[in-house]
């Protein structure tokens, strides 16, 4: 991504972070992501009765991951370790289908340029796969 309005015209490297607006934009993603969550039969259960903390957790690991920021996320619990983090959920393909589906639809919620979204969604796909510990 360039900004065109650049200082010299010659356009700079815009962060995926930069190009959403932020934080801000990160939280509203968690908010209605884990709204879906709250109905979600499948899916519920694995999340605690309380998704404050969940939704917390989630906007700064993305914010974190968007922004290389580790102030969002790292600074106040460590190294993220998605695997281990998850390990002691059953998630399956069918759960991984569930989550990305959610993320998607809270991602088309978003008026985001065709590149901005593309690259939100690869990212978001590829990490629901990775944490598929079932069969």
């Amino acid at each position: 991504m360039t900004d065109a309005g650049a200082g010299d015209g010659g356009g700079r490297e815009v962060t995926l972070y930069e190009a959403v607006g932020g934080r801000p934009f990160f939280d509203r993603l968690v908010d209605r992501f884990y709204d879906g969550v709250a109905d979600d039969p499948l899916l519920r259960p694995l999340y605690p009765e309380d998704l404050t903390d969940s939704r917390a957790h989630l906007a700064g690991f993305l914010a974190q991951y968007w922004s290389g920021d580790t102030a969002h996320y790292s600074d106040g619990r460590g190294h993220p370790r998605l695997r281990m983090r998850h390990a002691p959920f059953a998630i399956g393909v069918p759960e991984a289908k569930a989550w990305f589906g959610h993320m998607e639809a809270a991602v088309d919620a978003e008026d985001l340029p065709d590149d901005v979204a593309g690259a939100l969604l690869q990212y978001l796909a590829s990490a629901a796969g990775h944490l598929v510990n079932q069969r």
